[in-house]
């Protein structure tokens, strides 16, 4: 992928946006969702949140640090707080705020120059990155969403979620004080529509194998690795599936086994 791509992201997470904002229209903001704690409403008020984090990043870069700051002292509670005090918005300003927030966070992004690296919480991103990040987050918490309410989501963006899972693996093992493995791994995923996609070489002694849904819901950390039918070959592999996580931040607790029936 390359930053000729950031326009063809930033059309699937328009897309990955409307499909959420479609589902909740008619829906009970209230009604619990997966994550512990967070209704409907907390879910799309933290997705206007970390838009407007992300535009911050893009856009002032030199105040990026002063969220760091508040992350660091807020700790735990920084991403609660922040999705509390949106929930509790109407919801038509809490939708309003939703969408202008991702248009200009689309914009910046589709106007950033090459080659330029913008503050997260995480390693710095470029524009396609970033904008990979996002549209991750968005099918992340949409799925949430989508469980909550019993419906189907979607498959047909996840690519863009399964690559960032790939590129995010020695993040993952970093963030756990693990020093990540020197050699590649091969990753073989087969995706909704039967074709395979691959990452690593062909004789990599490390290697996953399986659903990329199942991958991309274990790197979001939506399933428990046990409810999928992901293989690992490998101490390191193995480990690494035991920790995988996309998204910035301190490691995730992930689901727990047998929550979600095998898809």
């Amino acid at each position: 992928m390359s930053l000729a791509d950031v326009g063809a992201i930033l059309t699937d997470l328009a897309a990955e946006s409307r499909d959420l904002e479609e589902l909740v229209a008619d829906a009970d903001w209230a009604t619990p969702t997966p994550a512990p704690g967070w209704t409907i409403a907390h879910q799309i008020a933290h997705l206007a949140w970390t838009d407007s984090k992300a535009l911050i990043a893009v856009r002032t870069p030199d105040e990026f640090g002063a969220e760091v700051k508040r992350a660091l002292t807020e700790g735990d509670q920084y991403v609660d707080n922040g999705a509390a005090e949106g929930a509790v918005k109407p919801r038509a300003q809490l939708l309003d705020d939703w969408r202008a927030g991702r248009a200009a966070l689309a914009a910046a992004l589709a106007a950033a120059p090459a080659g330029e690296k913008f503050p997260w919480y995480g390693p710095p991103m470029g524009a396609v990155t970033m904008a990979t990040a996002r549209l991750m987050e968005t099918w992340a918490h949409a799925q949430d969403v989508f469980d909550a309410l019993g419906a189907k989501h979607p498959t047909g963006r996840i690519r863009h979620v399964a690559w960032l899972g790939v590129r995010t693996r020695d993040f993952a093992f970093s963030l756990n004080g693990i020093t990540p493995p020197p050699e590649p791994f091969r990753v073989e995923l087969v995706a909704p529509d039967g074709e395979v996609w691959v990452w690593g070489p062909p004789d990599a002694a490390q290697r996953v194998t399986g659903s990329a849904l199942d991958f991309c819901f274990v790197v979001t950390q939506r399933r428990n690795l046990a409810d999928t039918d992901l293989t690992a070959t490998g101490v390191d592999a193995r480990e690494w599936l035991g920790i995988a996580q996309a998204f910035a931040g301190s490691p995730g607790k992930g689901r727990a086994p047998g929550q979600f029936s095998h898809e």
